[in-house]
């Protein structure tokens, strides 16, 4: 359908996984995708997501190559493990909150004056049902995802009058490098089948799966769509069922 046609977009995080599926599918619908990761590979620029000098970076180069931009996906995002809430170090939650949240909102701060510009456009950030409720991350990771959904909503609201919508994208458990050790201890176990058992789909989900979400956000299809957090996550979310953490009680 070519959705995209036409238009420009920047995808951090866009290395492997979702964000690398979403790059893939951008360019099929026809958009001139940038797409931007910590680690360097094929058509991927490197940008570190946290940091104001690259973010502006990014978006500005992407203005001077391409003209302007028209959809922002900031999909950089970092898990900081499952360490229990005295075991993690401010440190690290600096460091969560510098790429998870602060990441985001720089995307905002520099690629929205652009697209006002061209008249509008769609800024999609990556949440998680983490930001949602307990038992489906660590800590700060967990805080930083629900600040992101709130993000998203009081954005859309600064930004009213600019026909500029952010959303975001609270996606479930999903096979990505993030994951990787979650899958690899179950197929290792041989319990792969038990992956997602707790949705009411029974399965854990693809990075493309997500990437369909994000195009309709994108897309002019969702343009009545604004400050929402879509949730894509097999049904998990619907009731969260608490199972006793890996790191247990330590208070």
């Amino acid at each position: 359908m070519r959705r995209l046609e036409g238009k420009v977009a920047i995808i951090t995080g866009a290395a492997s996984g979702i964000g690398e599926a979403t790059a893939d599918l951008f360019r099929a619908e026809g958009a001139t995708v940038v797409a931007a990761d910590r680690t360097e590979g094929v058509d991927v620029v490197a940008v570190d997501a946290g940091s104001e000098v690259d973010v502006e970076r990014l978006v500005e180069q992407t203005v001077a190559d391409h003209g302007g931009v028209d959809i922002v996906f900031a999909n950089a995002g970092i898990s900081g493990g499952l360490a229990g809430l005295f075991e993690q170090s401010s440190a690290d939650w600096e460091d969560i909150l510098r790429v998870n949240l602060i990441g985001p909102w720089l995307a905002i701060k520099y690629a929205a004056p652009h697209m006002k510009q061209r008249g509008g456009g769609s800024i999609v950030c990556t949440a998680s049902v983490a930001g949602i409720r307990a038992g489906a991350g660590g800590v700060a990771y967990s805080a930083s995802k629900a600040g992101v959904i709130n993000l998203v909503k009081t954005a859309a609201a600064q930004l009213c009058d600019s026909n500029i919508r952010v959303n975001a994208i609270c996606p479930g458990l999903i096979e990505t490098g993030m994951t990787k050790g979650i899958y690899d201890m179950a197929r290792a176990a041989g319990k792969q089948e038990m992956i997602g058992q707790l949705n009411p789909l029974r399965r854990g989900g693809e990075p493309n799966e997500i990437a369909q979400v994000a195009l309709f956000l994108a897309s002019d299809e969702s343009s009545y769509v604004n400050g929402h957090a879509l949730v894509a996550d097999g049904g998990l979310s619907i009731s969260h069922p608490f199972t006793r953490q890996a790191y247990g009680c330590t208070f």
